[in-house]
């Protein structure tokens, strides 16, 4: 449900016009313009009915992210999470603003950057149902480029990959991609069906 239209689509089109500037290209698309049209189809798929804040939140995931290169943060563990926790934030107010500016009010914004920021996965629905598209998108769109990408990762680091992608995803979201919702990646089916039954 959606409570003004107007204003909706006004975030939307502030979200998009922000991700279009994405230098980095997929498909012949600015990458993360690409990456937000897949999330909100997918919370079409997985969740028509879902709220206006978790509407503009799957749509705000990873807005401006080329803006925040990996190597801002040392090459390390320690400094990937570094990164990626400051990323939330910076996603999270990045879409605060943008929704300001289209007229929300700051109870709808502050539920946005909850989601968004990765507060309260497990526990904040609007979490949790990010948490599922962004895994089911990655399942689809992403895991095949990056199991390209990674021919250094043997059998035993894939199974771990698949199985913490697996369980941060709600039992909805798994029985989802089980029941051939999702386009699964067909090189890697072998290796998810052993992850996630093991």
């Amino acid at each position: 449900m959606i409570e003004t239209q107007t204003r909706f689509d006004q975030a939307i089109a502030l979200f998009d016009a922000a991700n279009a500037e994405d230098p980095n290209r997929q498909d012949g698309q600015p990458k993360e313009l690409l990456y937000a049209q897949r999330m909100s189809e997918m919370l079409a798929r997985f969740a028509p009915d879902a709220s206006e804040a978790s509407r503009l939140a799957v749509r705000a995931q990873h807005i401006r992210r080329w803006t925040v290169p990996r190597n801002t943060h040392p090459m390390t563990k320690e400094g990937y999470h570094a990164w990626r926790t400051g990323l939330y934030k910076f996603h999270a107010d990045t879409a605060g603003e943008l929704m300001r500016e289209a007229g929300y009010d700051d109870a709808m914004i502050e539920r946005v950057k909850k989601a968004v920021g990765k507060r309260g996965i497990k526990v904040n629905p609007e979490s949790q149902l990010l948490e599922d598209i962004a895994n089911l998108v990655f399942i689809e769109h992403y895991m095949l480029d990056f199991a390209q990408g990674k021919p250094e990762y043997d059998e035993a680091k894939w199974i771990d990959i698949i199985r913490r992608t697996w369980s941060k995803m709600s039992k909805d979201a798994q029985a989802f991609a089980l029941a051939g919702k999702i386009k699964l990646p067909e090189p890697l089916i072998p290796l998810i069906t052993k992850a996630i039954s093991g």
